[in-house]
């Protein structure tokens, strides 16, 4: 009869994808990963082949808890014409309180993008699911919030929004004041391009 496993697996892997998050897969040792899990090099190899497999277990939790939970609102049957500013106000406050409180920001996917792992080609193809997600979720959130428009109109304010989060995210790390200022901005700037009629081409892509 097999040993049975004295770990919660998902607490491990959400312990490891807070240390990829916070300081970038290259920079993530294996007693990096023992110290924060207090399991041993041997089990976690066992339990996860490698500190790569690690990493993707740490990536799939990053999408399933952190960042569809978010979305999952944009992704109703009835979506709240509410839900795409929420959704932008949601995010500057978990930004501003998860630094406060010493936790990671900005987007695990978005920074591995500039890690090692940029070439690789699974990981670009989750960064690029990843993408595609955020994208559809804001397309819904503004055609709820502006039904009026059309299918092009709606599709370039969601691009625009979207663009403005992945900045955001990428501004956390180094100036996380001014990338919850540019999700407020971005989420006041979103009426304000709803009333331009008709819309430009770039979707009042200064309102964010």
């Amino acid at each position: 009869m097999g040993r049975m496993q004295g770990y919660d697996t998902a607490v491990v892997v959400g312990a490891a994808r807070n240390l990829f998050w916070k300081k970038g897969f290259d920079a993530v040792s294996v007693a990096d990963v023992e110290r924060a899990t207090g399991l041993s090099r041997s089990s976690i190899y066992h339990a996860f082949g490698s500190m790569r497999g690690l990493f993707d277990a740490a990536v799939q939790n990053y999408l399933d808890v952190v960042v569809r939970p978010r979305l999952r609102p944009l992704l109703a049957d009835e979506i709240d014409p509410d839900a795409v500013v929420d959704y932008l106000t949601g995010l500057a406050t978990a930004m501003s309180s998860l630094g406060d409180a010493g936790e990671p920001t900005g987007c695990l996917l978005v920074g591995s993008a500039a890690t090692s792992l940029g070439d690789d080609a699974a990981v670009r193809e989750v960064i690029a699911a990843y993408h595609a997600e955020l994208l559809s979720a804001l397309a819904s959130g503004v055609g709820s919030r502006f039904p009026d428009r059309d299918d092009a109109q709606v599709a370039a304010l969601a691009a625009s929004i979207a663009g403005a989060v992945i900045a955001a995210m990428t501004l956390a790390r180094v100036n996380r004041s001014e990338a919850v200022r540019l999700l407020a901005v971005t989420a006041a700037g979103i009426d304000e391009c709803g009333r331009a009629a008709p819309w430009p081409s770039g979707a009042c892509e200064g309102a964010g």
